[in-house]
């Protein structure tokens, strides 16, 4: 049995030696256990993992936030905070919980999901995906540091998610805070929008042989339809935020009324944005309950069809509904006929989607699992928010809600109820795939009631409140205008909420500590109907063990089940039979790379820079810089490269499943690898 050097010269049993992996600052790093392997990784799943760990950090930032709000807001004349802190505060709520929060959970999902629901092995373009994960946790951090730097509380923003002008001008904001928020969103910009362009190129070229647009699940779909939203709604932001960076830091005069500017601006290109953003955030969710609620009803999504053409036309008419935010505001008549209509076609699909979902479980036999309640708590709890964001749409009745509480109850039993809820309900459906078991289900309902419960008693007491001419955005009240009693209802709910979210965090370290005592899972637990479910729990890094061909929709459940000579349903096969062990060892995937995070890390001290000192400026400008000429030379690793091998057995569309990580593949790990397998890593290798 011969040693040779050049692959190209193996035959049958010749034992080929890898070279050695040439040291300098340019060679990735390598290993798959560790927080190493974590903080260089490119493998969507552990992505998405991340992305999910780090939302929940910020949720609990946030729901801090919020109890110190209804705090202050339980009784009459609170003195909890200030009014410039209860300010700050509410502002960094509102921000951390849109940016920080929901936005980035339904990126956990996209990233470890989309590719698996496809049948692809990994996303389009893997450090890209990193990269995506850091700059959000960079943005993240630089927007949260204003709470101590410069001072304690003396540099947070503090005018709303909203920020309208002329109060976000340095008359009225005198403070950094301002510039923190149109700096902070300016990064979490560019993380949204480098994965929403992966996460579209991935879902359109990456698709399992077979699986055409009509064959995708509604998940996946929905999730298309959010990346196209972030794809054209984060330019307008992002140029909004330009100009007030350049109104605030160079005495630009774009929302300077002396000078003429108009303040209306900044509504218009705000809400151009932050309407198609609430379908960002609720998409998501409604993808995720359109995968569960046919689990657990134990029949497939009625009108697929429908659902998926209701998604699409709420992302387009989502564009044409912006100024019903602006109604107050003096834009004319005729705009305010022409978008109250608009408003009022808007719920249509949404409509069609809650009917869907009802004919679903409609004769279904449905298994009250923890997943499948939040799922019905979302369909009932956005219905809710849906009425009532409905008689927004009739201009005299908005122009007296506006200012008040009823808007703040709206918003929440919008983004709370449907979205929240919904991405809780993934967590319950989807743990046993990416964990290798099941949260407990005792702990699960308990979780459920709790939130349910005390988000019903927190905002649905705010339309009463509203109603009655309780205004928004206050930071306290004089007694004896009858807001007393439901104020301090509200203020309860949220420390039941917070007690639900407590439940969760306990049941992550519960089923944990019983897991290890429990029989695996299976690939296949729910019985459920996706291609995610058709490989081993935990996904294994390769995803799966061959190429899959798709031959209808919900293929996997066809695997399982059958028709009888009578049409009825009868299970030809178990998962266990269909479905893939996780154990093929010849997959190259792309190796890990610690360019995204150098990256990443440059953005903060622009950042800084900006605000306080350009030397930071130089410092930032030469990490991103200095990692993008990294990232373009950096040493592929791979024995395969060198001598130029590449895929003769891929597709040129991508549909075949192998990886493409910009032109590199997977570090070999051992010194000595066999002909055979040597030629296998040569027929899948990309380099």
């Amino acid at each position: 049995m011969a040693i040779i050097e050049n692959p190209l010269e193996l035959e049958s049993g010749d034992v080929v030696r890898v070279a050695e992996r040439p040291l300098g600052v340019l060679t990735r790093p390598s290993g798959n256990t560790g927080w190493q392997s974590w903080l260089f990784t490119v493998d969507h799943k552990r992505i998405g993992i991340m992305y999910g760990a780090f939302a929940m950090f910020f949720f609990l930032i946030g729901g801090l936030e919020a109890l110190a709000i209804r705090l202050q807001l339980a009784v009459p004349n609170g003195k909890i905070l200030s009014p410039e802190t209860y300010n700050q505060v509410f502002t960094m709520h509102g921000v951390t919980m849109i940016f920080l929060v929901i936005m980035p959970l339904a990126a956990a999902f996209a990233n470890y999901l989309l590719p698996l629901q496809l049948g692809a092995r990994d996303v389009a373009f893997p450090r890209m995906n990193a990269l995506s994960l850091w700059v959000f946790l960079a943005g993240g951090i630089f927007l949260c540091s204003s709470l101590f730097i410069g001072g304690w509380f003396e540099n947070v923003p503090n005018g709303g998610w909203f920020n309208y002008a002329p109060n976000s001008g340095t008359l009225f904001s005198p403070t950094k805070g301002i510039d923190f928020y149109a700096i902070g969103l300016q990064i979490l910009g560019i993380a949204s929008l480098v994965s929403a362009i992966n996460l579209i190129v991935t879902t359109l070229n990456m698709r399992a042989e077979g699986m055409s647009l009509m064959r995708m699940p509604v998940l996946s779909w929905m999730l298309l339809v959010v990346q196209f939203l972030l794809l054209f709604a984060l330019p307008v932001i992002t140029v909004a935020l330009f100009l007030l960076m350049f109104d605030r830091l160079w005495g630009a005069n774009f929302f300077n009324v002396e000078m003429g500017a108009d303040p209306l601006l900044w509504q218009h290109l705000f809400w151009i944005f932050g309407h198609p953003e609430v379908y960002i955030l609720i998409l998501p969710s409604f993808g995720i309950i359109s995968e569960v609620i046919p689990v657990f009803s134990r029949k497939p999504i009625f009108g697929y069809s429908f659902m998926v053409g209701s998604g699409i036309a709420i992302g387009f008419l989502g564009w044409g509904v912006w100024a019903h935010h602006m109604f107050v505001s003096g834009i004319g008549p005729i705009s305010v006929a022409a978008f109250s209509v608009s408003t009022m076609m808007i719920a249509v699909p949404t409509g069609v989607k809650i009917l869907n979902w009802v004919a679903t479980m409609w004769g279904g036999r449905i298994q009250l699992t923890t997943a499948m309640l939040f799922a019905v708590g979302v369909v009932s709890m956005f219905t809710i928010g849906g009425l009532s964001g409905v008689t927004h749409a009739a201009s005299a009745a908005d122009t007296q809600q506006t200012d008040t509480y009823y808007i703040v109850a709206h918003f929440h039993y919008v983004i709370f109820g449907g979205a929240l809820l919904g991405i809780f309900s993934g967590f319950y459906f989807w743990w046993p795939k990416m964990f290798g078991y099941k949260l407990n289900e005792t702990w699960g309902k308990w979780n459920f009631w709790l939130q349910i419960v005390g988000f019903n008693l927190t905002f649905g007491p705010m339309h009463i409140l509203g109603l009655q001419g309780m205004s928004r955005r206050i930071d306290s009240y004089d007694p004896g205008y009858g807001f007393e009693l439901w104020n301090m209802v509200s203020s309860i709910g949220s420390f039941v909420i917070f007690a639900g979210v407590f439940i969760f965090l306990i049941n992550v370290f519960v089923s944990k500590r019983q897991a290890e005592h429990l029989p695996p899972v299976g690939p296949d637990p729910w019985d459920a109907r996706s291609l995610e479910w058709m490989t081993a729990s935990p996904t294994p890094e390769h995803n799966f063990d061959t190429e899959i061909v798709i031959d209808s929709l919900d293929h996997f459940w066809h695997q399982k089940y059958g028709y009888d000579d009578d049409g009825n349903v009868v299970r030809i096969a178990y998962a266990e039979d269909v479905a893939h062990d996780g154990s093929a060892t010849n997959v190259h995937l792309p190796s890990p790379s610690y360019w995204p995070i150098v990256l990443a890390s440059g953005f903060p001290f622009v950042g800084y820079g900006l605000i306080y000192n350009y030397w930071l400026c130089a410092i930032g400008g030469f990490l991103i810089v200095g990692a993008i000429f990294g990232w373009v030379f950096e040493h592929p690793d791979d024995p395969d490269a060198a001598h130029g091998h590449h895929d003769d057995h891929g597709d040129d569309d991508g549909h075949d499943g192998h990886e493409v990580d910009e032109g590199t593949t997977e570090n070999a790990e051992a010194d000595l690898v066999t002909a055979d397998s040597a030629t296998d890593a040569g027929e899948a290798s990309d380099g």
